[in-house]
């Protein structure tokens, strides 16, 4: 697997939305000043009417989504996402969350797609924030194909969710036919030795350090956690029974973030020897690939944190 056929998950978030804002009407876009990073030109081209652009006021954006909800419309709500989610977190619990406003929160750019812009552009705490929030479903999609899935999905449910697009290019790993559902977890490759449980842009990474320890003759199983929150429990029981580790990955804090919403699970039901690989709340200023690498997030670098973990 190479990044050869990497996509940016911009561009089949804001293709999908065009393709579904013109079979229903009810379906508009919201923004911060970023129709352009947020992929929204064509948006605005064929439905000019129903852009908002709030300026750079975050607050108001994510108020102004609620309203629109409460209107009977189906708001996304598109910014980048360590401004969406860090300026507007208590409009997203009290107008989203609490009144269950039917928003859908996106989350441009996250983790440190920005990268020597540094920590201000970073979007490592997201997770962690919302997912402390009741009645937030949270997802993040591996790929492209998983991109589309979720934005169908958040298109059709009645309910708020934050959907994290990444900007990194990544290949696709999941099927083309599959239909996402929160709460459910994919399993991209099977294993009964060590379990490797990652979302978003590590999940390639996850499957290529599974292919480097089944050349040891490690049978790794992958399991791609799309959907934090709700988090599907039965594959996280499942894989603490029938493996002997456990390593999450993820572009994110895994203090609240991926690691620990699998942590929850594994400590109140079968504990089994675990690693949380994830980035730290500052990270450094550079390129986004030195940060993979920094954080201990390539393909060679996971292998290795799972062997160490099995050699407990």
């Amino acid at each position: 697997m190479t990044t050869e056929n990497a996509i940016d998950c911009r561009k089949p978030f804001a293709a999908t939305l065009v393709e579904l804002a013109g079979k229903d009407d009810r379906i508009v876009a919201v923004c911060n000043d970023s129709v352009g990073s947020s992929f929204l030109g064509e948006f605005k081209e064929l439905f000019p009417e129903r852009l908002i652009n709030v300026g750079i006021a975050e607050q108001n954006m994510v108020g102004v989504g609620a309203g629109l909800a409460n209107a009977g419309l189906i708001p996304f709500v598109c910014a980048a996402s360590p401004f969406l989610t860090g300026r507007a977190l208590e409009q997203i619990k009290a107008d989203v969350a609490y009144s269950a406003a039917n928003v859908k929160l996106c989350g441009m750019s996250p983790g440190f797609a920005y990268g020597e812009l540094g920590a201000t552009h970073h979007s490592i705490e997201d997770i962690a924030w919302l997912r402390a929030i009741d009645g937030l479903k949270i997802v993040v999609p591996a790929d492209a194909r998983q991109t589309t899935a979720a934005v169908r999905w958040a298109a059709d449910a009645p309910s708020p969710a934050f959907l994290r697009i990444s900007r990194t290019p990544v290949p696709d790993v999941t099927d083309a036919s599959e239909i996402f559902e929160p709460g459910r977890a994919q399993t991209l490759r099977l294993g009964n030795d060590a379990t490797l449980i990652a979302c978003g842009t590590v999940v390639w990474r996850a499957l290529q350090a599974a292919k480097i320890l089944s050349d040891e003759g490690l049978k790794t199983r992958v399991i791609n956690m799309a959907s934090l929150a709700p988090i599907d429990a039965d594959t996280v029981i499942r894989a603490a029974e029938e493996t002997a580790a456990i390593v999450t990955v993820e572009e994110s804090v895994p203090r609240g973030g991926l690691g620990g919403a699998v942590a929850e699970v594994v400590v109140a039901n079968t504990p089994v020897p675990m690693r949380m690989l994830g980035t730290e709340a500052f990270a450094p200023t550079a390129s986004v690939e030195d940060l993979y690498e920094h954080f201990g997030l390539g393909a060679e670098q996971i292998a290795d944190s799972l062997r160490e973990v099995l050699a407990r």
